[in-house]
């Protein structure tokens, strides 16, 4: 966490629609909380995150780079300097306890009130913000695991694991190990420290790996259940390889991707052997849920 003695600045970029989910998950790699909001007038998007002043700069030149090549947008990043203090109630005020699905309840850990009964908690550094429950594409898979939690699955993976909130919500709902993967090696010490938080002992744990290719993952498949909640252009280049590691009637929920960005999300998983079963809208962002073909148990719960 960001030490409210730390100089601070915010580093923000003013991008289209479709350059969202690139530049915003490039700040999130970066930058202690993240945020965007719409221009009325322009229809742009600002995406602004917060970090320690003069830190992780040859990352964020990387990540920025990444995004411009993936999105297409390139756009120059501007910096102002922020007040330590202010930033910390900024970012307190900025998250409040956050109901979600039926399920779930994610709470920061400077919330006092007691927890909402009757849901499953998830406690959270407000000071670590990259995947606290707020964004949508996080939203939509926690409603995609209460949607298909029935079927039980057993073997569980949680690809670009980031805050580990989704490894954390299907070993709490499921009473089952996840294993959660990421390539930063920051976002691994921060699941790791956030299940500790969460107690969930050995039901949570978490492994640098840059996706499919590590052989650790592939060899705790064929899974029952996978997440990705990444960026649309990676999701279409490892669609053959979740195929290839889904079990037979496993499912796949994935997220990190507008709207316009989710028919070739689908077309590139239906080449590699999946259907899809359902979409979730939240806000501008898009999950889907896909099943590998396969005997498959009772009929899923409606869904309100």
């Amino acid at each position: 966490m960001v030490q409210g003695t730390t100089s601070l600045e915010t580093v923000w970029v003013d991008v289209p629609e479709a350059a969202l989910a690139a530049y915003e998950a490039a700040l999130s790699s970066t930058c202690a909380t993240v945020g965007f909001f719409r221009d009325p007038k322009t229809g742009d998007w600002r995406v602004e995150g917060v970090k320690a002043a003069g830190s992780r700069e040859t990352e964020l030149t990387a990540a920025l780079a990444l995004a411009a090549a993936v999105s297409g947008v390139s756009v120059p990043a501007q910096r102002t300097p922020v007040a330590a203090g202010g930033w910390l109630a900024r970012t307190y005020a900025s998250f409040p306890e956050q109901l979600i699905g039926r399920r779930f309840v994610v709470r920061g850990t400077h919330l006092r009130e007691p927890a909402v009964p009757g849901r499953i908690t998830l406690t959270l550094d407000a000071g670590l913000a990259f995947g606290s429950g707020e964004h949508g594409s996080t939203r939509g898979c926690l409603r995609g695991l209460e949607r298909v939690a029935y079927r039980r699955p057993r073997r569980i993976l949680d690809l670009g694991t980031g805050s580990g909130i989704l490894a954390m919500a299907a070993a709490r709902l499921l009473h089952r190990r996840v294993l959660g993967s990421d390539i930063e090696p920051w976002c691994v010490r921060v699941a790791e420290q956030n299940a500790a938080l969460n107690r969930l002992g050995r039901l949570a744990r978490f492994r640098l790996a840059n996706g499919w290719r590590q052989p650790a993952i592939r060899a705790g498949g064929p899974y029952d259940l996978v997440f990705a909640n990444i960026l649309a252009r990676p999701l279409c280049l490892m669609a053959r390889s979740l195929g290839a590691h889904l079990a037979p009637s496993g499912t796949a929920i994935l997220s990190g991707l507008l709207q316009n960005q989710a028919p070739a999300v689908i077309a590139a998983h239906r080449r590699g052997g999946l259907v899809l079963e359902a979409y979730i809208q939240e806000g501008p962002w898009t999950t889907i849920i896909l099943r590998r073909p396969g005997q498959v148990g009772r009929s899923p719960p409606a869904v309100q």
